[in-house]
């Protein structure tokens, strides 16, 4: 049984979170952001780290998956119709993410200190904010 894209749209609106609108975009990103960079606390620390920093200890395997997460969360950005510059720069920091966390020990450090996921939902929020204000959250 095919579905065609306006049934498929259809269903997607159903489901909260899964649609194509700014507001949905906003919460997968953020809930990946969540995932990927403070998921958990490190006891004794307070220090909040997610599966970036604990999949990134994996050599190589680790890294590629959590570049590819990084990927997702720039590819949702394009779908949000951000700039090039925007987009570029949101690469650019998972790049440097990953070339710099698949150096043993360094990189695995490098990953519990440099956060790209949160720098690129910071890029994203501030477009959000300003092209879809209808989607600002106020933290409390």
């Amino acid at each position: 049984m095919r579905i065609s894209p306006d049934q498929f749209d259809a269903m997607m609106r159903d489901m909260p979170g899964m649609g194509r609108d700014a507001d949905s975009i906003r919460r997968r990103i953020e809930a990946m952001e969540g995932i990927l960079e403070r998921a958990f606390v490190i006891p004794g620390l307070n220090r909040p780290v997610g599966l970036d920093s604990i999949v990134g200890l994996i050599p190589v395997l680790g890294d590629v998956v959590t570049a590819a997460m990084g990927a997702w969360i720039v590819w949702e950005a394009r779908n949000l119709g951000m700039s090039k510059f925007q987009i570029a720069r949101m690469a650019a920091n998972v790049g440097f993410d990953t070339l710099l966390g698949a150096v043993p020990l360094v990189g695995d450090a490098f990953d519990f200190l440099f956060r790209s996921n949160s720098r690129n939902l910071k890029i994203i929020r501030k477009h959000l904010d300003k092209h879809h204000p209808s989607t600002v959250v106020i933290d409390g």
